[in-house]
Order: structure tokens, then C-alpha cells, then sequence
């Protein structure tokens, strides 16, 4: 039996540049050695987290049903094409969040469970993706990405550090992982090898080597390899346009005239474009197995995002949040809109028998249920077949049980990526329905 020349940690290499594949049939994969009879293992789990600050509608935030039949409240609706893949998960809260009431105290351990220091001293702790990352990440180039769509906000509100509303993953205790917010240096980190923009496109950069790899490879594969670069030079053009376009969003200046600089062009000024980039990279990073672990703060807890895009321009995201208006209901809306783009992505991505979507854990939460303040529940959704391992089209209810704590959910997911522990945050045991 022979086997193939090239294996699943082949990368396409060039100056400076290192691009992993995405899987292919006629390649070994994830570590294998496959032979013309043998078929590859199975993909690697990925797990991304999406955070939308302040909340989301009040009555709009529901689903009943199961299955095909399940039905979504309005705030849900971008998501309707995935039911069959979706947890709908009620009454689960975290438990330190409640002491400080306020923006920041509920948000800098949403990932973690753990008590916020408070009075100027900055302390959470290590939060789920980030020990997944000391655990799961090493096997891939980047051990886990980061990337923020609003910059963070290093200013003290109620004795509680804005930094906490601003982050989300945290390293260790004392340090926010940093958060990567200019789509041009998180594709950088991806494929090139020093964090920094280059002349040279990345696809010119490999491109002898991409077409070496394609000579070795099935037709279907060939097909696969041309859609998989396609894509990736369809985000590097719309990174180099981004930053050309004259609105800014997310504050609005003082003066008539602006007395500082232009950002440097590949800086979106426009939300949407800038949150879509985003989740291109996402999907490009599980693609290529260069990440299997990914957080996207999609906007800060106490945001001053607008949203122009939407017609929604006269109030701040954070305002607006105190209301059930329709206007709203369409930045909630919105935000679905990116999770339902990466689990269509994916689910178009097939690896062997399942698809990307199948292989990854896509957690979409937030700090608080309304932008009242409500953290007695928070709203959380998990779309994505975890390898097999989660079964969708279902409603899980915790809101009368007793224990009913966030990082149980944590727990079981962390299982599902072969990552067993016995405590995290708040929590020893498993969230078993999951």
C-alpha cells in the first residue's frame, strides 16, 4: 500500500508566510497517515464563542418546539435555517455577576464564573476558551484567536474596571488575553509568520507551492483547494478595502473636524464590513485546523457602537439597550445575522462524513438577559454538532432548578473536547443533557 507525499501538517510555505490546508481527501489528516484504502480520521472539535453585549430584546428572546418544528423568537430568527442544529439553553446565570450589578461586574467572568476584584485592582480568572487553549491549543499554530470588533475601554466605572466590559477571555487571573480588533493583523497572525502587514499578498506568496500540492491531489480536492484560495484572496481584497471608506462608527466626534489622524487604512469604519471580516477569519481558521479555538466579542458590555448599516444612528448601543424597540429588535437581529453566517460557512465546509458545522461548538451569550441589568438568567444558544457529540433541535431549561450555574455548561463542553475536569468556576458537575 502507498501512501500519499504529503500529509495533513503539509503547509503551503512562501516568504514569510505559512497557510495551512483545509481537509482534504487525498491528504492525511489531523495527524493520520491514510492510505488509497484507508479513509482518514474524523475532524478535530472547534469551539468559538460569540458575546453581544448589554443583552438582547426581553420578548423577543424564546424558542419551543424541537426539531425541524422548533420555532424562534424574532431576536432568534437569522438562526431559523439551523434548528435542527441548535441548543437552546434557559435559565443558567452566573452567580458572582449578581454582586456588582452593573455592566463591567457581569461581564469580566462570563467566561470564568470567578469573583471580580474591585476598587482599581484588576483579577477574574482564567476563562474556558483560554484553558482550553493551555490544553487543546497546542497541537495548532495559534493556540487560540481573539478578536474584538470594539476596542476596549481602560476607564473605571462604579469602582469596577471597564476592562472587565471590554474582555471577555482572560489569560490567567490578572491578565486579559489581548484582543485583536484590526482584521488585517488577525489574518496576518494566521497565515504569516511575523504579525505584521506585508507588501505581498499571502496567496502570492504561496503560490508555487499551492500548485506542487495540486499536482498530487484528486480532482475533487483540486476544486476544493481552488475555492478554499478564492476565498482567501476574496478576504485579503476586502481587508485592503476596508479601511478606505470615510464614516467612522461606534463614537461620534466632539468637533466639527477631526484634530487627530485618519486610522490607517485596513481599520473598517464600517461595522458591518468590520464584523464580517471577522467572522471570514473565524471560518478560515477552523477551515485550515491553523486555530480550533476562536472568541469574537462581537461589541463591549456598556458599547458605544451605532449602527448607521441598520438606519440606526440616533443612540448608542448601550441606550438603546434599556428599550424594547423595534429599532433594537433589528441590531439583536443583526448580530444573529453573524453567528447564522459562520454556521452556513461551515456547514458548507464538509470534512469526511460531517461538515465544519458538525465538528464545532458555535456559543453565542451574553452578560445579561436585558440591558435592565437582568443576570438572574442569561440568554444562551449553542449551535454546531461538537464531533457528534451534541444533538440539536432541543430546548434545555434550568431556570427552577437548583443548580443552575453557567460553568456546568462550561464543564460539558470542555468533555467534549477531551478536556475533563472536576471543578471550574462555581461548578463540579456536568451539565449532562448537553
Amino acid at each position: 500500500m502507498s501512501t500519499h507525499r504529503f500529509s495533513r501538517r503539509t503547509l503551503l510555505r512562501g516568504a514569510g508566510v505559512t497557510m495551512a490546508l483545509p481537509w482534504m481527501e487525498s491528504l492525511a489528516v489531523w495527524g493520520d497517515e491514510p492510505t488509497t484504502t484507508k479513509p482518514a480520521s474524523e475532524a478535530p472539535v472547534r469551539f468559538a464563542t460569540f458575546f453581544a453585549g448589554n443583552g438582547f430584546h426581553g420578548k423577543e428572546w424564546w424558542a419551543k418546539g424541537e426539531g425541524s418544528g422548533m420555532e424562534f423568537g424574532k431576536v432568534l430568527e437569522p438562526l431559523t435555517d439551523f434548528r435542527k442544529n441548535t441548543l437552546f439553553i434557559r435559565g443558567l446565570y452566573n452567580a458572582e455577576a449578581l454582586k456588582g450589578n452593573i455592566h463591567s461586574s457581569q461581564t469580566g467572568n462570563i467566561l470564568s464564573g470567578a469573583p471580580l476584584a474591585s476598587g482599581g485592582d484588576i483579577r477574574s480568572g482564567t476563562s474556558v476558551d483560554q484553558l482550553l487553549a493551555q490544553r487543546y491549543g497546542q497541537s495548532t499554530k495559534v493556540s487560540s484567536l481573539v478578536l474584538g470588533c470594539e476596542k476596549s475601554n481602560p476607564s473605571v466605572h462604579k469602582n469596577y474596571s471597564m476592562l472587565y466590559s471590554s474582555h471577555i477571555s482572560w489569560t490567567s487571573p490578572t491578565t486579559p488575553t489581548p484582543l485583536e480588533v484590526y482584521p488585517a493583523l488577525a489574518f496576518d497572525r494566521l497565515f504569516k509568520d511575523e504579525v505584521q502587514r506585508g507588501d505581498k499578498s499571502v496567496l502570492d506568496a504561496v503560490l508555487q507551492d499551492a500548485q506542487d500540492v495540486r499536482r498530487h491531489i484528486s480532482s475533487n480536492d483540486q476544486r476544493k483547494l481552488d475555492e478554499y484560495l478564492d476565498s482567501v484572496r476574496e478576504v485579503e481584497v476586502r481587508i485592503e478595502q476596508a479601511g478606505k471608506k470615510g464614516e467612522l462608527q461606534g463614537w461620534r466626534p466632539t468637533l466639527a473636524a477631526p484634530n487627530i489622524p485618519r486610522p490607517p487604512d485596513g481599520i473598517p469604519q464600517d461595522i458591518a464590513e468590520h464584523m464580517r471580516l471577522m467572522c471570514d477569519i473565524l471560518v478560515l481558521a477552523f477551515q485550515t485546523d491553523t486555530t480550533r479555538l476562536c472568541t469574537l466579542k462581537l461589541n463591549n458590555d456598556h458599547s458605544s457602537l451605532r449602527f448607521p448599516n441598520l438606519g440606526v444612528d440616533y443612540m448608542i448601543h448601550h441606550l438603546l439597550s434599556h428599550s424594547d424597540t423595534a429599532d433594537w429588535l433589528k441590531v439583536n437581529q443583526f448580530f444573529l445575522q453573524q453567528v447564522a453566517y459562520v454556521a452556513r460557512k461551515l456547514d458548507a465546509i464538509q470534512e469526511g462524513p460531517r461538515t465544519a458545522l458538525d465538528n464545532s461548538m458555535l456559543l453565542l451569550c451574553s452578560s445579561m438577559m436585558t440591558g435592565s441589568h437582568d443576570a438572574t438568567q442569561l440568554p444562551v444558544i449553542l449551535v454546531g454538532g461538537g464531533g457528534g457529540r451534541i444533538k440539536g433541535g432541543r430546548i434545555l431549561d434550568y431556570k427552577e432548578k437548583p443548580n443552575r450555574q453557567m460553568c456546568r455548561l462550561y464543564l460539558s463542553l470542555m468533555e467534549k473536547m477531551n478536556v475533563r475536569l472536576d471543578r471550574f468556576g462555581d461548578a463540579t458537575e456536568r451539565l449532562e443533557e448537553v
